[in-house]
């Protein structure tokens, strides 16, 4: 293939990789792809962990996916469905009880703690509702571009920038508070001041934690609960649902749409440079040699991995550089997905039922989950974690053996380095083993029940799936990178400081989780730059 010439090539088929391909192809581009693993999908792959037993190896769940890229790669006709939890959420809690979250029970359930916080709910929904409407309406949108020049490069970012001004004139001045407190204070600070019970608080607190290597009191964590609750399962806004067939089935059916536009998808083929002719892309360079020549050259990498591993440094902006060197990862994360015999009982809810369906997130207080990071941050990880235990297969019995199950088990908080210069290669089972005695604590008999597992330390996050420091979300989801922040202020609107060179990943607004957001809005800002200016 040396030689062979595209208009685009992208760099990792996970799926904002694979969607910016299928805009591109629609608008004719020729378009290739080039995967280091021998599969699509980067982080969102299901795949057999244990004989019989198949999961979402990485990536676990499904609500922050864009209803409108559903559409537009008409993902169900190639085979995608999407099944609702029957609970949202379920919470053992410290003295026994259990908070259920979801399915028309949130407010009696909430009311067996307090009334008071009951009858706050639905003026809390409304107003999260009201913010949450704004982001989610700019998640398709390239932001602004802070950018030197004069007023005539300037003008389309001023007018990016107006436009964006009269939806926030659009909240009323409540909405505008509630916003400002989300982004610059803590999840922990905003549900205190609106709720009184534990349950209640680690429930949404813990959406401020999740891939967030921070406590819930730890300023700017009131953003990512909130980019936690911007997504939609099948219509119903802030829902959580289950792939069947795992999360893999979501870029299989990509894979096939993308197939279906011409889009070529190599496998097993690991990129080591952006070739750079003349201060402009000319093409990538694979580890066998072969040389794809394109007219533009996108990556789905994280920022760090592409400028510090795939691009000359002589041919970036020194200040572009430190900013990269600084850019901040580590996302806390620790998975696990394991083989079971039968259903975990919880001592606080022993049979079989829709709890079970639900994210179960072990960690009854913020207070907890506080603890938890501090003593991660200290000695490397916590003996009393916050662990989320999904079980797909109470809803999708394809995933295992009839009468066995899966689980996936997220564990916050680990160092995504360890003190001392230690390696997660000589700790990962003593974590692993402690994950799993967490839940036998609130579930007795788990551990008895567990056949076989899978452990992904943050250092194997990084080996397989490239999420360098094992950060799921390719950066933190901070002030300071986001929207046009992210990665660097100055390139917030997809191209990089290589002409030519494009970021469509989760370090490009807005962010992380398998939204394919990114993906549609760099595909845009290829196209005007193309000369393709057909509106996605």
């Amino acid at each position: 293939m040396t030689g062979t010439a595209f208009d685009v090539a992208i760099i990792g088929a996970g799926h904002n990789g694979l969607v910016c391909a299928f805009y591109l192809a629609r608008a004719g581009l020729k378009v290739i792809v080039l995967e280091r693993r021998d599969i699509v999908g980067g982080a969102a792959v299901t795949e057999e962990f244990h004989p019989g037993f198949r999961n979402s190896v990485a990536s676990y769940t499904v609500s922050l996916l864009q209803p409108k890229i559903i559409s537009d790669l008409a993902l169900h006709e190639h085979g995608l469905r999407i099944v609702h939890r029957k609970l949202a959420n379920f919470l053992p809690t410290a003295d026994g009880r259990y908070l259920a979250v979801g399915g028309g029970r949130t407010k009696s359930e909430v009311a067996k703690f307090s009334l008071k916080d009951a009858e706050r709910l639905d003026d809390y929904d409304r107003r999260l509702a009201a913010v949450a409407d704004l982001i989610r309406a700019l998640m398709l949108e390239i932001p602004p571009n802070v950018s030197e020049g004069g007023l005539l490069s300037a003008l389309p970012e001023l007018l990016r920038a107006s436009h964006l001004a009269r939806r926030m004139g659009k909240l009323d001045l409540t909405a505008k508070r509630d916003l400002l407190a989300l982004l610059g204070s803590s999840a922990g600070d905003f549900l205190d001041n609106r709720f009184e019970s534990d349950p209640i608080k680690a429930v949404y607190g813990f959406d401020g934690i999740v891939g967030n290597y921070a406590s819930p009191y730890t300023p700017g964590s009131g953003y990512v609960l909130l980019h936690h609750v911007l997504g939609e399962v099948n219509g119903v806004r802030g829902a959580w649902g289950h792939a069947l067939g795992g999360m893999g089935a979501i870029t299989q059916a990509m894979a096939k749409a993308c197939a279906a536009r011409g889009v070529d998808i190599r496998l097993r083929a690991p990129v080591r440079e952006v070739l750079v002719e003349k201060r402009r892309v000319a093409g990538v360079v694979c580890d066998d040699g072969d040389t794809i020549r394109a007219r533009a050259i996108i990556s789905n990498l994280n920022p760090k991995l592409l400028f510090q591993k795939l691009v000359d440094p002589a041919l970036l902006p020194e200040e572009f550089r430190e900013r990269i060197h600084a850019y901040r990862m580590g996302s806390g994360t620790f998975r696990m997905n394991v083989a079971l015999s039968e259903l975990p009982r919880f001592t606080c809810l022993p049979e079989p039922g829709d709890h079970l369906t639900a994210g179960i997130i072990i960690g009854p207080s913020l207070a907890y989950m506080d603890t938890a990071f501090r003593e991660a941050r200290l000695k490397g990880w916590s003996q009393n974690p916050v662990v989320e235990i999904l079980i797909p297969s109470t809803l999708d019995d394809g995933l295992a053996p009839k009468g066995a199950h899966v689980a996936s088990l997220f564990y916050q908080h680990v160092a995504p380095v360890l003190p001392g210069g230690a390696s997660w290669d000589d700790h990962r089972d003593e974590v692993a083993k402690l994950m799993i005695s967490v839940v036998d604590r609130y579930a007795p008999g788990f551990a008895g029940s567990v056949l076989g597992r899978q452990v992904l330390s943050p250092l194997d996050l990084e080996r397989i799936f490239g999420l360098t420091a094992g950060d799921i979300m390719h950066g933190h989801l901070a002030l300071d990178q986001l929207f046009s922040a992210r990665p660097v202020l100055g390139h917030g609107n997809y191209r990089m400081p290589v002409e030519g060179l494009y970021l469509c990943g989760s370090g490009a607004h807005p962010g992380g989780g398998v939204t394919g957001a990114p993906g549609h809005n760099c595909a845009q800002a290829v196209l005007m730059d193309l000369g393709r200016r057909r509106r996605i």
